[in-house]
């Protein structure tokens, strides 16, 4: 909408705080600019629009999780089947978590995260999914009673780490290593404190281990201290115990 056909457009325009004069007045008013519904809308799929998707992802979250009490994040490979062993230490894992008092967060899809949410549930505990926008993704799993989907990896992540107290990182693949070594850096550089991280399966997570220590610690690109920022194991019990006896519960 502009100015009506005859109408002098005037000298000097107040637009809020903006002042504009001579050449530089625009026609029509802000409002108008507003409701006018025709016009392009690639503005939609601007960096400026984007940030306040990115805004409101976390308003969202930091409202949904405000509230949760002490909780553990347990990461873990969506393709881990169901009659598996895995599923079934994921299931303890969950309930185990929730009879030593946390609530437990996962990325509430299916495989380990599945097994962990329903261990929660199962034991009457508070069982939170944040969820991922993916091509492939199936959605959140039935066992979720807090829920979350976020369109944004890196504002996933930090909900993740924000409203636990702790990981214990199940076998997993590509997103579940992105996720243990975000939490290894951030323990490493002092951004977090007093963060446990339990790796669950020797077996599974051995080869790393030992190329972390064999390579990476031996070439010099990492501290031999940095190998105590984790612990491993195979047992339920000492995986709640180590993250229990280091947040102080």
């Amino acid at each position: 909408m502009g100015n009506p056909e005859g109408e002098r457009i005037p000298e000097e325009q107040r637009l809020g705080p903006v002042l504009r004069r001579r050449e530089q007045v625009q026609p029509g008013t802000t409002d108008q600019r507003l409701l006018d519904s025709e016009g392009d809308s690639e503005w939609v799929h601007t960096d400026p629009w984007r940030v306040m998707r990115i805004q409101s992802e976390f308003v969202e979250g930091f409202g949904a999780l405000a509230e949760l009490p002490s909780a553990i994040s347990v990461f873990g490979s969506a393709r881990t089947p169901a009659d598996g062993p895995e599923y079934e230490a994921g299931v303890r894992i969950g309930k185990a978590l929730v009879e030593a008092g946390f609530a437990v967060i996962t990325g509430g899809g299916p495989g380990a995260m599945e097994a962990a949410n329903k261990g929660a549930r199962e034991a009457k505990g508070v069982s939170v999914g944040l969820g991922i926008e993916l091509p492939f993704e199936s959605g959140l799993n039935p066992h979720v009673d807090i829920g979350v989907n976020f369109r944004y990896f890196f504002v996933r992540k930090t909900m993740f780490v924000k409203y636990a107290q702790g990981f214990v990182v199940l076998p997993g693949g590509l997103g579940t290593l992105d996720e243990l070594f975000e939490a290894l850096t951030l323990v490493q550089t002092g951004k977090v404190t007093r963060f446990p991280i339990v790796l669950f399966g020797t077996a599974y997570w051995g080869g790393l281990v030992d190329w972390l220590r064999d390579t990476v610690v031996a070439q010099g690109k990492a501290s031999a201290k940095d190998l105590l920022l984790f612990h491993v194991t195979d047992d339920v019990d000492e995986a709640v115990d180590l993250v229990t006896k280091e947040v102080g519960r």
